[in-house]
C-alpha cells in the first residue's frame, strides 16, 4: 500500500507539472491585458523598452502603444511564435529605428505606426519575400527625409503590393519622392492630408486602378497643372479627391484646375474651395472665377514667338550686309585710291624709319650726319 501511495502522488505532480507547461506558452505577459476569446492583447503606456518576448501565440491583434521601444530589431515578432497576428499597433513608442525583418509576420495586414519619430527604416523591414500587409499608417512618422526616401523604395521595390490602405499625414512633406506609388496596384485609399505638400508634378499616380480615395487637403497647394488633372481623369475608380484648405493662387495657371472643377463630379465639398491670392480674389470661390476675373491675355507660344524673332534679326543682318557690300561696290575707284596712297604713306614711313637706323647703327655716318647739321 505505501508504494502504490507513493506512485499516486507521482502520478499528480506529474500531472500538475505538465499542465503548468501547458499553461505557459498561452500566459500574459507581466504589465499587459490579454484575451484568448478576443485573440487580444494590450501592452499600453507600461514604458516598455522592447517587446514582450512571451506573447501568446493566440494573439491575432496586439496593442503595443504609449511605451519606449525605441528599436525593433530583426525578428522583433517571431513569425513562428505568432503566425495568427494580423493586426499590429506600434504608435505613440518613441521608435527611432525598424530594421531589417523586424516586421516580417506572415499573417501581418494592419500596421500602425503612427506618432512615431522614426530617423531609420529598413526597406527590407518586412523581410526579403514582401508582405500581405493591407493597411500602413505613418502619420506623424516621417518627419526626417531619408525616412521618406527609406519608405519611397520599399514601396517601389513591390514588397507591399497588397497595400489597399496608406496613411501619409501629419508629416510636414514639402514634395514626395517621383514614382513612389507606382508599384501599389491594389491601393484604393490614400491619406496625404495635413501636410506642406506644394505641387504634385513629379508625382506619379498612374497604375492606381483601384484608387478610390484621396485626401490633399490642408497642404500648400497653389494650383494643379494639366498634367496631374489628366491623371485624375484616367483613374476609372476614383470617386473621392478632398481639396479643401489649400492656398489656391487664383491667377491665369488656374484656369485648367477651374474648368476641371466646373466638369468633375470627384471633388469633395469643392464650392468650399476658395482663393488665398492676390488679395483682390482673397475668398472668391474657384468655382465661381471667370476668365474677366484673371485679365489673362491670348497666350502666345513662346518657341514661334522666339523661331520667328531669329528670322527677323537674319532678315535684318541681311540686308545691312547687302548695303555694305553695295557702298563698297560703288566707291570701289576711291577705296582703291585711298588704299594705294595709305600704301605709299606707309612705305615712306617705313624708309624714313630705314635710314635713320641705318645712321644710328654706323658711327662714321653718325659724325657725318652731325657735321653736316652743323
Amino acid at each position: 500500500m505505501p508504494g502504490r501511495g507513493v506512485l499516486c502522488l507521482g502520478l499528480l505532480l506529474h500531472v500538475l507539472l505538465g499542465c503548468g507547461s501547458a499553461q505557459q506558452p498561452g500566459s500574459c505577459p507581466d504589465l499587459c491585458k490579454c484575451s484568448e476569446p478576443a485573440k487580444t492583447v494590450k501592452c499600453v503606456n507600461r514604458n516598455l523598452t522592447a517587446v514582450p518576448p512571451d506573447l501568446p501565440p493566440y494573439v491575432r491583434n496586439l496593442f503595443l502603444t504609449g511605451n519606449r521601444l525605441a528599436r525593433l530589431p530583426p525578428g522583433a515578432f517571431p513569425a513562428q511564435r505568432l503566425p495568427d497576428l494580423s493586426a499590429l499597433n506600434l504608435s505613440g513608442n518613441h521608435l527611432r529605428t525598424v530594421e531589417a525583418g523586424a516586421l516580417a509576420l506572415p499573417a501581418l495586414r494592419q500596421l500602425d505606426l503612427s506618432g512615431n519619430h522614426l530617423l531609420s527604416l529598413s526597406p527590407q523591414a518586412f523581410g526579403e519575400g514582401g508582405s500581405p500587409l493591407e493597411e500602413l499608417a505613418l502619420r506623424g512618422a516621417l518627419r526626417d527625409h531619408g525616412v521618406l526616401l527609406s519608405l519611397a523604395t520599399m514601396l517601389q521595390s513591390g514588397a507591399l503590393r497588397n497595400l489597399s490602405r496608406l496613411e501619409l499625414a501629419d508629416n510636414g512633406l514639402l514634395l514626395l519622392p517621383p514614382g513612389m506609388f507606382t508599384a501599389l496596384p491594389a491601393l484604393q485609399q490614400l491619406d496625404l492630408s495635413n501636410n506642406s505638400l506644394v505641387g504634385l508634378g513629379n508625382v506619379s499616380f498612374q497604375g492606381l486602378s483601384q484608387l478610390q480615395s484621396l485626401n490633399l487637403s490642408d497642404n500648400s497647394l497653389g494650383v494643379l497643372r494639366n498634367d496631374t488633372l489628366a491623371q485624375f481623369r484616367g483613374l476609372p475608380a476614383l470617386r473621392r479627391i478632398s481639396l479643401g484648405r489649400n492656398t489656391w493662387v487664383c491667377d491665369c495657371a488656374i484656369e485648367d484646375l477651374v474648368a476641371w472643377l466646373k466638369e468633375s463630379d470627384q471633388v469633395e465639398g469643392k464650392e468650399a474651395l476658395t482663393c488665398a491670392y492676390p488679395d483682390k480674389m482673397l475668398g472668391k470661390a474657384l468655382l465661381k472665377i471667370n476668365s474677366l476675373d484673371l485679365n489673362c491675355s491670348v497666350p502666345i507660344d513662346l518657341p514661334s514667338q522666339l523661331q520667328t524673332s531669329y528670322v527677323f534679326l537674319g532678315i535684318v543682318l541681311a540686308l545691312i550686309g547687302a548695303i555694305f557690300l553695295l557702298v563698297l561696290y560703288l566707291n570701289r575707284k576711291g577705296i582703291k585710291k585711298w588704299m594705294h596712297n595709305i600704301r605709299d604713306a606707309c612705305r615712306d614711313h617705313m624708309e624714313g624709319y630705314h635710314y635713320r637706323y641705318e645712321i644710328n647703327a654706323d658711327p662714321r655716318l653718325t659724325n657725318l650726319s652731325s657735321n653736316s647739321d652743323v
